[in-house]
């Protein structure tokens, strides 16, 4: 879900490169030396998901991971995001660096939330699956709501691509969905304390 080099107003993207920095000092603040390892794969496979993507005027429309993600890692997300989005701008020219911010804050933000309540589902006695899905379904549906947001504030040009984004991504809210409930069943029965559960 990259937005072009370019495309926002000053206001966005001053919004979200503050919002970035302090996701990413905060993220750096609480990763332990062992967890570097964990946070490299989740980068890596959100690097991999949205390599493949379709062109939505100045956005674009991929499998983001961004709700598992969260619930993997937290707020450790932005870091990972940070390295992720940035070596696809420096090696596919996806994005921008202008972008970079508003790129890190609409993926690690929403995939955060996302993140939060699925682990809130699973620590409550819910299936690890109904968790897993809705950490996906939401970060997908937060990230193109910030997206379809911060095109919709850099002019009225843009307003019909942001619709665009909204509606293009109902059917990856779905593919997610079950996509994350699959891996949290899987994390569940591997590595509970993944997901904030002890292990029995």
């Amino acid at each position: 879900m990259h937005i072009s080099e370019g495309v926002l107003s000053l206001y966005p993207l001053t919004i979200g490169a503050v919002g970035a920095v302090i996701g990413i000092v905060a993220g750096l603040k609480k990763m332990e030396i062992d967890e570097v390892p964990r946070v490299g794969i989740v980068s890596a496979a959100l690097f991999v998901s949205s390599l493949i993507h379709i062109n939505i005027g100045p956005a674009s429309v991929h499998l983001l991971l961004n709700g598992i993600g969260g619930l993997l890692l937290g707020i450790k997300l932005f870091p990972a995001y940070l390295v992720a989005l940035f070596l696809q701008v420096l090696l596919f020219q996806f994005g921008g660096l202008a972008v970079l911010g508003v790129n890190i804050c609409t993926m690690a933000i929403s995939g955060l939330v996302g993140g939060r309540l699925g682990r809130y589902v699973i620590i409550s006695g819910k299936p690890p699956w109904l968790g897993g899905a809705a950490a996906g379904g939401i970060g997908v549906v937060l990230a193109a709501l910030f997206t379809a947001l911060a095109l919709a504030f850099s002019g009225e040009v843009f307003l019909i691509t942001a619709k665009l984004v909204l509606l293009a991504h109902i059917p990856v809210v779905i593919l997610e969905s079950l996509i994350g409930a699959f891996i949290a069943s899987f994390i569940y029965k591997m590595i509970p304390s993944l997901l904030g559960v002890d292990e029995k």
